[in-house]
């Protein structure tokens, strides 16, 4: 037992120091290792399991909307990246480059893509010719690098994973709608597979993506209070179809130029995970996106039938969940501290007496419950306990959030209930102008994360200069 209370406390308390618990997590649920090539992560087994897993499920979803996967090459001539001058600006500074092949020096400079529009551009010139041809729905699953300062295991690296989605429409009112409803796929996939409830809405100008005409994001809420871009969905207009010169003929026979998206979630999505829903015991997992959902624990192993009970149930459940049988000669005790740092959403033991009572116990990782479970009833137990664990998770997070948000009306506000109550989302008013943004920042120290698509008028005055207010945001500090 004093093994297992060591590998427990071996976690940073998140009340103690919230970053160097989240990194603690991070090695200690083996999901990720450093590596010698500097801002950059290995991505554990584990860890890469749960990528897996939501990749597997936001791939679904875009395949039933008639999205393609394609990919696009890993780098771009310096001339491409160019043609747009407000794209090109906007990710000069993370932009790594290549500047020689073997030992001779490139006759153009070629950057590693940190985004894919240029190259999705370039090739849709090539490929549209008619409104025939149109939509495009393309989605592709890469790495991307961004030369970033500051470094986070998924948070921030230099090197990380993604999608990206790039989509051609005839008309804006069709790419429109695409960027809305690819928010709302994320958004869903947040909410009900990550258990992590979201606010929808626009970034102020200021906070666009460089070259779009407007940029929508979910933002959610850490357990610390400090916000999370989750996920992002652009509307670019045809601005980037001008600058390529892609056209198409429509069906009046003129040459137009179509409209165009990009949407993207990254590997970010496994640290707003660990930040919303885990404990100071280690991970706790959404089930949807857990590599292991149920572990089976023989208590006795010595005493004869346990093993093949506990194998038993094994094979009764794979059919339907992801199932691990441990029964390796750690102790009981080792073995249920080791998947609580995992973040295993269901534990199931098994012992003599379990037997001769044809029972057996389960354990829900959220909250530590115990129950006691006829054998007979054990698949459809097991799927309410998941379901529990989900909802428990939602819950908590709900709450969380809704605690840590604060109405204020002035600048002067925001500081006392930031000093009161600590980080969290703050909604305010704000009349529009960004000399007002930028100063809410300086002497709050929050930012503006996005102007809500659900609005409401919380006051009638902008939070900063007192003239009259155009819309609602959510401010707030971010990772």
């Amino acid at each position: 037992m004093a093994n297992d209370k060591k590998l427990v406390e071996a976690i940073t308390s998140m009340d103690v120091d919230f970053a160097k618990w989240y990194t603690d997590i991070c090695k200690k649920a083996d999901l990720i290792d450093y590596s010698s090539v500097k801002g950059c992560m290995i991505i554990r087994p584990y860890g890469y399991a749960i990528w897996e897993l939501i990749q597997k499920n936001l791939d679904g979803r875009f395949k039933e909307l008639g999205h393609e996967n394609v990919y696009m090459p890993m780098f771009i001539p310096e001339s491409l990246l160019q043609k747009e001058k407000d794209h090109v600006a906007g990710f000069a500074p993370e932009v790594a480059w290549v500047t020689h092949g073997g030992s001779e020096k490139l006759t153009e400079r070629m950057c590693v893509r940190p985004t894919s529009e240029t190259l999705f551009c370039e090739h849709y010139a090539n490929i549209i010719r008619s409104y025939r041809d149109l939509p495009k729905l393309y989605n592709q699953w890469c790495s991307v690098v961004r030369w970033e300062k500051t470094t986070r295991p998924f948070l921030r690296s230099r090197e990380f994973l993604w999608q990206e989605g790039h989509t051609m429409h005839a008309t804006a009112d069709e790419a429109i709608a695409e960027t809305v409803q690819m928010l709302n796929v994320y958004a869903d996939f947040h909410e009900k597979d990550l258990a992590i409830p979201v606010v929808k809405g626009a970034k102020t100008p200021s906070d666009k993506f460089a070259g779009a005409e407007d940029t929508y994001a979910i933002e959610a809420l850490m357990h610390d209070g400090k916000a999370l871009q989750a996920a992002t969905s652009h509307y670019f207009g045809n601005g980037f179809a001008k600058a390529f010169d892609i056209t198409y003929t429509d069906k009046e026979n003129k040459l137009v130029h179509p409209f165009q998206t990009s949407w993207g979630c990254t590997t970010r999505m496994i640290g707003g995970i660990i930040m919303t829903h885990g404990d100071d015991n280690g991970l706790v997992l959404p089930p949807a996106v857990a590599p292991i959902q149920v572990v089976i624990i023989p208590v006795a192993m010595h005493k004869e039938g346990v093993i093949d009970a506990a194998k038993g149930l094994a094979d009764r459940l794979k059919g339907n969940f992801r199932v691990k049988l441990d029964d390796s000669d750690n102790s009981p005790g080792w073995k249920y501290a080791e998947y609580e740092m995992k973040g295993v959403p269901v534990r199931i033991e098994i012992g003599p007496r379990d037997i001769e009572a044809n029972q057996c116990v389960i354990v829900t990782r959220h909250d530590r419950e115990k129950t006691v479970i006829s054998l007979d009833n054990l698949e459809a137990a097991v799927a309410e306990k998941l379901q529990a664990v989900r909802d428990g998770l939602y819950a908590k997070a709900l709450a969380n959030r809704e605690r840590r948000t604060y109405n204020c009306e002035t600048m002067d506000e925001i500081i006392a209930k930031r000093a009161e109550n600590g980080d969290g989302f703050v909604r305010a008013m704000w009349c529009g102008d960004p000399e007002c943004e930028d100063k809410v920042k300086e002497v709050t120290g929050v930012g503006s994360r996005c102007v809500p698509l659900e609005q409401e008028a919380i006051s009638d005055k902008c939070v900063c200069c007192g003239k009259p207010a155009k819309q609602l945001v959510y401010w707030g500090i971010a990772y």
